[in-house]
């Protein structure tokens, strides 16, 4: 009998040993949870703090450069290696970049004061054909793009008919209803990342649009001093891409264009009707790609800002991410 109870006690002292080591295995595996928590917020915390001063320096240089030049080109400081020595403070250094957005397609174009743009959407297409892309999604995208924008039910009609400013019962029979956009049926686009939901589209896509397309809250013209042989040469009907390149070629060597005519006198194409060209030589809209690294973390920051004529540029949205 007392063999069998001392099995018990040994039994029942094992159980309590078992008992006690799940738990304190638990306790220690939340608090390691807790403390990686805890360093990923200070870290999160910390790099958006250093992160906050990369785009205090961004705003200050593309300020600088349009008081120095009303030009926006590649070779100026704005367009070189962001890279901010850590500070006294926060200890973490700054790389990033700066991109000019109007070096690309801006897909807002599509739709411009309620009305589909035909000739910025065969540009698109144009593109979407130089890039590698299949009409079957450059047409999802540009549908895609189209019905997140106010458009007019019949813009051949708000054209001919006055503006009455009366009474709008919401059919397309009352006096102002050709003047009254109907509502956006998707959701608004903010960035190209928002594209993820177009049938077909995948991150390998994404990539290979991301160098050559944008979405402004504004239309906008391309920038000849900033953008890619591929943009011009589907901005501009009848540029072949051999020739862009020999454009981009000479631009980048130093012979930038220093105004909109001397761009359309480089194209050597008489034939083209310049005014349908919308291509210009300075830029206000751009992005800042940047990290702060920190041991084996990282904080990342995506942002898009506006440059005025009169004032610093704004920060239109930012994001950060650990």
């Amino acid at each position: 009998m007392k063999a069998k109870q001392r099995g018990m006690a040994i039994i029942s002292a094992l159980l309590i040993a078992a008992v006690v080591a799940v738990i304190a295995a638990g306790m220690l595996t939340r608090q390691s949870v807790f403390t990686r928590h805890l360093e990923a917020e200070q870290a999160r915390v910390q790099g958006a703090s250093v992160l906050r001063g990369g785009i205090e320096v961004s705003r200050q240089l593309l300020w600088d450069a349009r008081q120095h030049d009303p030009l926006t080109r590649r070779d100026q400081p704005w367009a070189q290696p962001l890279q901010l020595a850590a500070g006294s403070q926060q200890g973490l250094p700054f790389e990033g970049r700066l991109e000019d957005e109007q070096g690309k397609f801006n897909l807002r174009n599509l739709v411009n004061q309620g009305r589909i743009d035909p000739d910025q959407l065969a540009t698109f297409q144009r593109l979407c054909g130089l890039i590698g892309i299949s009409p079957a999604i450059s047409q999802r995208i540009s549908q895609r793009v189209i019905a997140s924008y106010p458009r007019l039910s019949n813009p051949a009609l708000a054209d001919t008919s006055p503006v009455t400013h009366g009474f709008d019962s919401g059919r397309q029979t009352s006096p102002d209803a050709a003047h009254t956009p109907q509502r956006p049926t998707r959701p608004m686009l903010r960035s190209l990342d928002d594209l993820r939901s177009v049938e077909g589209m995948n991150e390998a896509l994404l990539a290979k649009l991301g160098p050559y397309l944008t979405l402004l809250p504004a239309p906008t013209w391309i920038n000849g001093n900033t953008a890619s042989a591929l943009v011009l040469a589907a901005y501009v009907p009848g540029l072949s891409v051999e020739r862009a390149q020999a454009l981009i070629a000479e631009r980048d060597g130093g012979q930038w264009f220093i105004n909109r005519g001397d761009f359309v006198n480089r194209l050597n194409m008489p034939q083209l009707e310049a005014s349908r060209i919308r291509v210009g030589i300075s830029s206000d809209w751009f992005r800042l790609r940047g990290q702060v690294r920190s041991d084996q973390r990282r904080v990342s920051l995506d942002a898009l800002l506006h440059r005025p004529q009169d004032r610093l540029p704004q920060v239109i949205w930012s994001r950060v991410g650990v």
